[in-house]
């Protein structure tokens, strides 16, 4: 049987011989070669990569920075004037952020009730009575009278006072917190430390002074800042003047007594000034105060006194409102404590709960009807 025609090229041994010699050459060779990498360009790739780890970590940096400031409360730069505090617009920036907040907020008037370190029952009657309790009632006060309300308190070298305020201002958030050292013979220097902070915090028309044993009817009180007045420069108050006490039966007679030492100044009478536990100044006398270099103004021991003391120099309106020093409720008192018989309510904790029972006191109306 024939073979079948193969297509292939015949190829003879000898070529074949060749051909697998060269081959095998070949392979010796190659395996023999190594792989020619240029030096200049594995150089040149190093910076490469550096560049590329280093963009990549500021990259997650820049990312982690980012989601971490997201999600951290902000606080915002309304509530801190150095190291004075106010504790509720520190709360209710971060619980309710607005972006429109105003570094100082415009009020009618700003009411800073001086408090101390042994007045927490004071305090407690105080907002169970004419003082919301809450930050919420407290900013629904502000917006319906137009004036803000904070307790206003210094500092003590007593680390358990200083804790056991900690915790109630954490409790109500409603303080200013203000960088002075809280003593009974400071009060004028706490005054002045006061007025400076609530100027630089709020925009008020007017700022209040007011104590903790007093009983307050709020809306009486926008009302008496909401009229309208000739004079910029006001003073307003329970204007009093007179001898100085000396009678050692009298409560206020040692401090009196260290008062009389500066007679060679003033005399042994007090010049016309308000009583202290309620009284109003405007914004261009707080501002004059503000403005005053440090130690320049004399400081006597009786805070009252020595306010007025700074209105006589500056010249102001003294106006006289005997509603805001009533001794009783009325129709249209606006402040009451037991005038003259104390520096405000005598036994304050339980007298602020009685008032507050009695119509007259908390219920009637804001202005008497011949006057609505």
């Amino acid at each position: 049987m024939p073979r079948p025609t193969s297509f292939l090229p015949l190829i003879s041994s000898s070529s074949s011989s060749a051909i697998a010699t060269t081959s095998t050459t070949y392979s010796k060779d190659e395996k023999s070669r190594k792989p020619f990498i240029s030096t200049s360009t594995a150089n040149a790739r190093i910076p490469l990569l550096v560049f590329c780890f280093v963009s990549l970590t500021v990259g997650l940096a820049g990312i982690i920075f980012a989601v971490s400031a997201y999600r951290r409360p902000r606080p915002l730069p309304v509530f801190r004037c150095g190291r004075t505090q106010d504790t509720f617009r520190a709360f209710y920036s971060l619980s309710n952020p607005q972006p429109d907040v105003l570094d100082r907020p415009k009020v009618l008037g700003f009411v800073g009730i001086q408090t101390g370190f042994s007045s927490a029952n004071r305090r407690s009657a105080v907002r169970s009575t004419w003082f919301p309790s809450d930050p919420d009632g407290l900013l629904r006060l502000e917006q319906a009278t137009g004036l803000a309300f904070r307790f206003v308190i210094g500092k003590s070298k007593d680390v358990k006072k200083m804790t056991e305020l900690q915790k109630e201002v954490d409790k109500y958030k409603d303080f200013m917190l203000i960088d002075v050292w809280e003593e009974y013979l400071n009060l004028p220097h706490k005054t002045l430390a006061y007025f400076k902070a609530a100027l630089e915090l709020f925009d008020a028309d007017y700022y209040v002074k007011a104590d903790d044993d007093i009983y307050l009817r709020p809306d009486r009180l926008s009302t008496l800042l909401a009229k309208e007045r000739s004079h910029s420069l006001t003073y307003i108050g329970c204007m009093k003047k007179g001898p100085v006490i000396t009678d050692p039966k009298m409560k206020w007679w040692k401090i009196a007594f260290l008062f009389e030492k500066s007679g060679h100044l003033i005399g042994n009478e007090y010049f016309l000034h308000a009583y202290g536990p309620i009284y109003v100044l405007s914004k261009e006398v707080v501002a004059s105060l503000a403005a005053a270099r440090n130690n320049s103004l004399r400081m006597f021991n009786n805070e009252d006194v020595t306010i007025g003391s700074w209105m006589l120099a500056m010249n102001v309106h003294h106006e006289d409102n005997r509603a805001i020093c009533d001794p009783r409720c009325t129709a249209t008192s606006i402040a009451v404590w037991d005038i003259p018989k104390c520096s405000g309510l005598c036994n304050p904790t339980s007298r602020l709960k009685e008032l507050h029972k009695m119509g007259m006191c908390s219920k009637s109306p804001t202005l008497p009807p011949d006057d609505r």
